[in-house]
């Protein structure tokens, strides 16, 4: 075996460059989103770009290496200069929970801009962009999967979702808490919180709901385009039909937002969906959300020294 002059080998060497390399690229990754998402907010100004650049600056706290919202921007003085028009990211990122994570403000932004209802742009759309993001290498920021919920077809509303945009296992952890404790539909945080935080089933709770066969709820790779079977997770949470044998952790996909954002806004659906079990009552459900913010406050506390769980509201 090869070796360099240190002692370790050349095969060590690359593992630990390559190693590096993607987590030096969160860096990369955040600039190139942030300057996407400065240019469409110059075009259709929002509060989405308060709320993403929140979400981003406090991702960039969780990384290792830590990266402080200066370093993000500091690349173009431009943006840098844009920037300071939206002052409560900077100043409340390391004491405010972001609510959501920051890809699914740039999918809002992007539905925004062309429409609910031009489904084939909005995916191609995001294809693109992430394809841009890729060639750095690195998986980081971006979402996989976007997902597209719909009840009354082919006419309905679309309801959009993309997968958690996160670079860790812990950041995935603690966005998955933060979604089910401040912004998921009540009804898909419950299913979510059934299972969370270790796959595992929580005997006291089933929160877990099916939906009614008129709604779509179809998911597809970015990149390529391509449809998605829902995951066996997906299939447990949301009575979704599937051979896949693949689970990934509750609240991961893109199923869970998408749904989330049809049953806030379509009350006749949401009557619709009902808990499979007689354990879902008010009282259970405390004690589960409970046991999630107490798992949440944990991974804080591994990260940083988190004082509270206050969440970050852009119309503030």
């Amino acid at each position: 075996m090869a070796t360099n002059v240190n002692g370790t080998s050349t095969e060590d060497t690359k593992r630990a460059e390559e190693f590096l390399k993607k987590k030096l690229s969160f860096r990369g990754n955040a600039f190139l989103i942030i300057h996407e998402m400065v240019k469409l907010n110059a075009t259709h100004p929002t509060l989405l770009m308060d709320e993403f650049l929140h979400s981003i600056f406090f991702l960039g706290k969780l990384n290792d290496p830590k990266f402080i919202p200066e370093s993000l921007v500091s690349n173009d003085k431009e943006i840098s200069k844009m920037l300071k028009d939206f002052p409560r990211p900077f100043a409340l990122y390391s004491s405010h929970l972001p609510k959501r994570s920051p890809f699914s403000c740039v999918l809002d932004m992007i539905v925004h801009l062309y429409g609910e209802n031009d489904e084939k742009e909005i995916r191609k759309r995001l294809q693109d962009f992430v394809s841009e993001l890729k060639k750095g290498g690195s998986n980081g920021l971006f979402s996989s999967t976007i997902c597209v919920s719909q009840s009354d077809i082919p006419k309905g509303t679309r309801y959009y979702g993309v997968s958690m945009s996160t670079s860790g296992c812990n950041p995935r952890r603690i966005m998955i808490a933060a979604s089910c404790l401040s912004s998921w539909d009540s009804k898909v945080a419950d299913a979510v919180m059934t299972y969370y935080p270790n796959k595992t089933k929580n005997p006291d709770f089933d929160g877990t709901i099916k939906l009614p066969q008129h709604v779509r709820c179809q998911a597809y790779d970015i990149c390529p385009i391509k449809e998605k079977p829902p995951c066996k997770s997906c299939g447990n949470l949301f009575g979704l039909g599937t051979s896949e044998k693949k689970e990934w952790p509750y609240g991961n996909c893109a199923e869970a937002e998408s749904l989330s954002n049809l049953l806030k806004d379509d009350e006749r659906v949401r009557e619709q969906v009902q808990p499979t079990s007689e354990t879902c009552t008010d009282k259970n459900r405390e004690k589960v959300k409970k046991s999630v913010l107490t798992e949440l406050k944990r991974l804080l506390g591994k990260k940083s020294k988190w004082k509270n769980t206050n969440f970050y509201d852009p119309r503030v």
